[in-house]
């Protein structure tokens, strides 16, 4: 493959990428620097070798979520003590229109599974988090096992699933 995927900088041409989804584009053209900057987001790149073109991305962030939002087969192994549970938040995910079809959302997906799993033996996380931005979206990480929450729209992926991905 032709394609690394590293943090995003200000080397990387953010303005000729494009996904074709307005609230993914323009997150990615106007605030994933300031995120990165502020260190309220970290965001990942898969970058053409050879043209340096830009041909996804994703971002992560600490997030927790309520103990209550987790379905009772996972909620019951949790000490009740927590309110909130801590996680990872999956937060966006984009291919631009060229490379789209081609299956770089699910390495990409690995990509932020696998640093997910990795930073999960520095802080606690019990899961990864992703709120779909749409049903395209939602299937796609149906596919890959993510679970629905109920009542949230969002979708969870549990730690010790993701951990056994890369055993």
């Amino acid at each position: 493959m032709n394609h690394l995927t590293e943090p995003l900088d200000s080397k990387h041409n953010r303005e000729a990428f494009s996904c074709g989804k307005g609230l993914l584009d323009n997150y990615f053209w106007r605030q994933a620097n300031q995120d990165v900057k502020r260190k309220l987001a970290a965001c990942f790149v898969m970058v053409d070798k050879e043209t340096k073109r830009i041909s996804g991305y994703y971002t992560l962030s600490s997030n927790s979520i309520s103990n209550d939002l987790i379905p009772e087969l996972y909620r019951k192994k949790l000490p009740k003590s927590y309110n909130l549970i801590p996680t990872i938040l999956h937060g966006r995910l984009a291919i631009d229109r060229n490379f789209q079809g081609k299956g770089f959302g699910k390495i990409l997906l690995i990509d932020s599974l696998k640093r997910s799993a990795d930073i999960s033996e520095s802080i606690g996380a019990f899961a990864v988090i992703v709120d779909p931005l749409d049903n395209d979206a939602e299937r796609f990480y149906k596919k890959y096992g993510f679970i629905k929450l109920p009542d949230s729209g969002k979708m969870f992926l549990p730690m010790k699933t993701i951990k056994l991905l890369f055993e």
